[in-house]
């Protein structure tokens, strides 16, 4: 009998609950960015990259985007470019409400271009991918928790303590526990 599929995750952050530790997923928040029957695409909010995004793409960029720095997306394909950008007036958001995808560098440019104080940008190399069905395996297998994205924790958390500052908020203790507690569990 096949096995049911989980409800899309798109828009969804992922955490891990504990049961990921050794992995690259380890203590990570990933930003579902499609999900579907052919897979699922997602970016790893929390790992930041050493690069500037000048120092990562070769063509000249606007003023504004050459100190931005790079954050590592996921395992997956690591020289490949995703940038998520929010605008309170767009149109054709793809992820979450004023927030889209997009992977081409000339569209990134154009958005340098064209940058107003109310946008908001972040920039990966690499990212998460699952194959179809995999991510509902591991949602079955309660790998991963789910909590609601929203722009604040896409754009303005500080990626270091998102993780934790995530799981302090959630209703069950359990998680919050886990928070606090050390990345080797043998050391507690």
């Amino acid at each position: 009998m096949p096995q049911k599929r989980i409800q899309s995750l798109k828009g969804t952050l992922l955490l891990d609950g504990g049961r990921l530790g050794g992995s690259y997923f380890s203590r990570t928040v990933v930003l579902i960015c499609r999900h579907d029957a052919s897979g699922a695409f997602g970016l790893v909010l929390n790992h930041r990259d050493d690069r500037l995004l000048a120092e990562a793409v070769p063509q000249p960029l606007p003023p504004v985007l050459g100190s931005e720095r790079l954050h590592l997306g996921g395992p997956v394909q690591p020289g490949a470019l995703s940038f998520l950008h929010s605008d309170p007036a767009m149109l054709l958001p793809n992820v979450i409400d004023q927030v889209r995808l997009g992977h081409d560098v000339d569209d990134l440019v154009a958005v340098g271009s064209g940058w107003l104080p109310s946008h908001r940008l972040r920039v990966f190399a690499g990212y998460a991918g699952w194959s179809p069905g995999q991510l509902d395996e591991e949602m079955r297998n309660e790998a991963w928790l789910t909590h609601p994205a929203s722009i604040e924790l896409i754009f303005d958390a500080e990626p270091d303590t998102l993780w934790r500052r995530i799981l302090k908020q959630r209703p069950n203790w359990e998680e919050r526990i886990l928070a606090d507690a050390p990345e080797d569990l043998g050391l507690n």
